[in-house]
C-alpha cells in the first residue's frame, strides 16, 4: 500500500528524519515508535505531504506521489488523524461528521458505519465537539477520518492523554477495520503494548532514523523496550 523509500525530512536546514524506509501492506497495520523527538509526527507529515520530502520517494500502490499536493493524496484514499483530539470544537460532533460527507454519494451511509464502530458517540452527537471528553474527541476524529472512505488511515499518537478503557476500543476498532482487509494503517504511538497489539509489523525510530523493525505481536514488546532504550 505504502512505501517510504529512504527518505529525508527537514525543517529549513535542519534534517529531521534520514533515509527512512517505511513499508505499510496492503490491509495490514504498521507501528511506528520512539521517543518525543524521534521524528515520527515529521514522517507522517511528509507521507501525507504537509511537509516536503528532500531526498527518496513516497509510493502508494507503486505510484510516486512524493510531488503530489496533500489534497491529491485523499483523493487517492490517505485520510490524516493529527496528533491532539482534533475536531471543529464549536460545531457539534454531527455537525464535524457531515462536513466530511457532505458531497458523498453515500454520505449518510458513512456517518452511520462509522458510528456504529464508535456508539460511544451516539449520544453525543447534538454536543459541541469542544464539550466532548478526550476520548470521544479521540473518536470523532477517527470516525471524521473515515467517513472520507480512506484505504490508508494514518494515525498520529491515538492514544495520548486517553483512559485506557477507552484505548483499548480504539485499538479493537482499529483491529476491526483491518480484519476487513480493505483498510491499511500506519500508526504512530508511544505506547508500546498497544501498538504492537494492533500491528503485524513495527519500526522504531531515534534521531530520525529507523533503528530496529520487526513482526508485531506482544512477543516483540521487550525487543522494542530495548530498542528504545538505546
Amino acid at each position: 500500500m505504502l512505501r517510504m523509500d529512504e527518505v529525508e525530512v527537514a525543517y529549513g536546514h535542519t534534517a529531521v528524519v534520514h533515509g527512512a524506509t517505511i513499508e505499510v501492506a496492503t490491509g495490514g497495520v504498521t507501528a511506528v515508535m520512539g521517543h518525543n523527538g524521534a521524528g515520527k509526527t515529521t514522517l507522517l507529515r511528509a507521507v501525507v505531504g504537509l511537509l516536503p520530502v528532500r531526498r527518496g520517494k513516497v509510493l502508494l500502490d507503486g505510484e510516486d506521489v512524493t510531488a503530489l499536493a496533500p489534497h491529491k493524496r485523499v483523493a487517492r484514499g490517505l485520510a490524516y488523524v493529527p496528533q491532539g483530539q482534533q475536531s471543529f470544537g464549536q460545531m457539534t460532533a454531527m455537525e464535524n461528521l457531515q462536513l466530511v460527507a457532505d458531497g458523498r454519494k453515500r454520505g449518510k451511509g458513512l456517518i452511520d458505519e462509522a458510528l456504529d464502530l464508535f456508539p460511544a458517540l451516539r449520544p453525543a452527537l447534538g454536543r459541541r465537539a469542544g464539550l466532548l471528553s478526550g476520548g470521544q474527541r479521540q473518536q470523532l476524529a477517527i470516525a471524521r477520518a473515515l467517513v472520507t472512505e480512506p484505504r490508508l488511515l494514518i494515525l498520529d499518537e491515538p492514544t495520548e492523554g486517553i483512559q485506557p478503557s477507552v484505548v483499548a476500543e480504539i485499538e479493537e476498532t482499529i483491529l476491526e477495520l483491518t480484519r476487513r482487509g480493505d483498510l491499511s494503517v500506519l500508526l504512530v504511538e508511544q505506547h508500546v503494548g498497544f501498538a504492537l497489539s494492533a500491528a503485524s509489523t513495527y519500526y522504531v525510530l531515534a534521531g530520525g532514523r529507523v533503528t530496529s523493525s520487526g513482526a508485531g505481536g506482544q512477543a516483540a514488546v521487550g525487543d522494542v523496550r530495548a530498542a528504545m532504550a538505546i
